[in-house]
């Protein structure tokens, strides 16, 4: 699928991006993307104004990508010489010594790391700080009896579950937050973002070097990759990113849909569809991290139809690898009743939103389980959640990255989680 020798074909010199950035884009992210596919199975856009790049839309060439690891690289070093200091998209891209920027042995030895340190996570653990966090938010607002489930919810209990994980108190889950916030958007406040998130982590590794603990950064710090105190800080500095955004995102865009159609919610509460089958069709039809499967191409290249230049971004598209005219995606529309397919495979991949490759997500059980338990004791504390505006009225975040709602306005009975009847 690649040769090094310039073809006849597309090259977008005449073409004019497709801007990411732009307000309409976290509207209607669909009428982008097809703009994007009506160039080819690769398009031309914008990340940030100023800063183009190719977007792959197309399974086929998205797998070919994802696979090749001899023709594209994860090291943005030889783009970051050619961007503004100031570009507000740095802070999601710049080049950091971790597994999501690191290639071959560097790779593999980040990556064993954090699979080894994760796997000593037991299920049964890692659902009771869940269930602890769920518990923490719902008395803070039960007793309205109305809330934001992004803003009091969604994002919230992220910050209290991953600062658990890695050993900080929740009263510091508001600054872990904010300051992920701040950077995901990419806006004028990219670079603040990145500056106190960057922070917050040094502080943590700084903590952890004198004195270990029974977390996350301390059994890093101890593994047997022998990681320096350097390695360890960006590998939390990409772990409590990656696993805090798009996780609060994951719920959030699942809680939107679900409580979209009150007849497919009754099914869900009932038991009758387990909760995992909304979680993975938001994987498939409206994911997170929509536009971070960041690529660089070794050498100026032909793919799929178009001509690849060098320390160019290369975008694996997974929100436009979704169904394109899913009628429940973006327009608003709540989910139809059977159209979820009950029994698919908890682990199934098949909508790349995991990636795939030696850079495929590793931590994918622990994410389904945060989101599934997430939505699972919300919505036994609180049965009768029921949303204050339709699905097409709600609006969403800006940024080329993610698919992040602002807010999630709803009302129920209200309730505080020391009254009886609620979940053991």
């Amino acid at each position: 699928m690649t040769t090094t020798q310039p073809p006849d074909e597309h090259t977008f010199s005449r073409s004019t991006p497709v801007r990411l950035w732009e307000d309409g884009f976290a509207l209607d992210p669909h009428r982008y993307y097809d703009d994007l596919r009506a160039q080819g199975p690769i398009g031309w856009a914008e990340l940030a104004p100023g800063v183009p790049a190719y977007v792959v839309t197309d399974r086929r060439a998205a797998l070919d990508l994802l696979h090749d690891t001899d023709t594209f690289s994860h090291d943005p070093r030889p783009w970051e010489a050619t961007v503004a200091d100031d570009s507000p998209v740095l802070g999601m891209m710049r080049w950091r010594p971790n597994t999501l920027f690191a290639d071959g042995a560097a790779h593999v030895r980040y990556r064993t790391s954090l699979i080894d340190t994760f796997e000593q996570i037991e299920p049964h653990d890692l659902r009771a700080r869940v269930h602890h966090a769920v518990r923490v938010l719902v008395g803070r607002f039960g007793p309205k009896g109305e809330a934001d489930l992004v803003g009091e919810f969604a994002r919230p209990l992220m910050a209290l579950v991953f600062n658990n994980l890695f050993g900080l108190p929740d009263s510091q889950s508001d600054r872990l937050d904010v300051a992920l916030g701040k950077m995901m958007e990419g806006g004028a406040e990219a670079a603040e973002g990145e500056a106190e998130f960057g922070g917050y982590v040094l502080e943590l590794i700084a903590a952890k070097s004198g004195q270990r603990g029974d977390d996350l950064p301390s059994r890093l710090l101890d593994h047997p990759a022998a990681l320096t105190p350097e390695e360890v800080t960006w590998q939390v500095f990409l772990t409590l990113g990656a696993g805090h955004e798009p996780t609060a995102n994951l719920v959030s865009n699942a809680l939107s849909r679900i409580l979209g159609n009150p007849q497919y919610y009754s099914t869900l509460t009932s038991g009758a569809r387990p909760m995992m089958d909304a979680v993975v069709e938001v994987l498939h039809h409206e994911t997170p991290l929509a536009n971070y499967g960041i690529h660089y191409a070794r050498r100026s290249v032909s793919f799929h139809g178009a001509w690849i230049r060098a320390a160019v971004p290369v975008v694996v598209s997974y929100g436009a690898l979704a169904r394109p005219h899913d009628p429940n995606g973006m327009g608003g529309t709540p989910i139809a009743e059977g159209e979820v397919t009950s029994g698919r495979h908890p682990r199934d991949a098949s909508h790349l939103s995991w990636s795939a490759g030696p850079h495929a997500c590793p931590v994918r059980q622990h994410t389904l389980l945060i989101a599934t338990e997430a939505i699972e004791r919300l919505t036994q504390w609180l049965p009768d959640l029921e949303p204050v505006l339709p699905r097409a009225r709600l609006t969403w975040r800006p940024g080329p990255f993610h698919r992040s709602l602002t807010a999630l306005p709803v009302r129920f009975s209200p309730r505080s989680p020391d009254q009886p009847g609620g979940p053991s």
